[in-house]
């Protein structure tokens, strides 16, 4: 009877483990989550974000996401944040608005006659023809994500 309820409590606690490990890794899902426009605010400036071709969003390494109005907002929050926990930096595709993009290859584009929430002109384009394009039809500058970076340390 003893050997009973000791292999009883052991397929409990087995089960009660596999279930706590379940619930951890679950919890620890590095994904991107989607904007709620109108609704989520900018975890720098703290403005709504409405503008479904322009948004940003950071996630950590343990799954935390930030979400911003524009790229240029995601750009300067990393001031104020240690870069090594950023497992994904995410903009708006301007083509295919409220689609998330890998910023860090995306080509962005500052055309003073596409606005942004924040006033930088910045926009994200999934690929460079699309940007390009649009600079010859809005004149502008191209940047990588590097060569972005940089210019917005200046």
């Amino acid at each position: 009877m003893v050997l009973f309820q000791n292999t009883k409590k052991m397929q409990t606690l087995k089960h009660y483990s596999i279930l706590a490990f379940l619930l951890l890794f679950l919890s620890c899902n590095v994904s991107p989550q989607p904007i709620i426009y109108g609704s989520d605010g900018c975890h720098f400036c703290s403005m709504t974000i409405v503008d479904k071709t322009h948004a940003a969003e950071v996630v950590t390494t343990k799954g935390k996401v930030y979400k911003f109005d524009a790229t240029e907002c995601m750009i300067n929050f990393m001031d104020e944040f240690d870069t090594s926990e950023i497992k994904l930096y995410l903009s708006n595709n301007y083509t295919e608005p409220e689609a998330l993009i890998d910023a860090t290859k995306a080509t962005f584009l500052i055309s003073e006659n596409i606005p942004s929430p924040m006033g930088a002109f910045l926009t994200a384009f999934k690929n460079k023809t699309d940007a390009e394009k649009f600079q010859a039809e809005k004149g502008g500058d191209l940047y990588t994500w590097k060569t972005l970076l940089a210019k917005f340390k200046d």
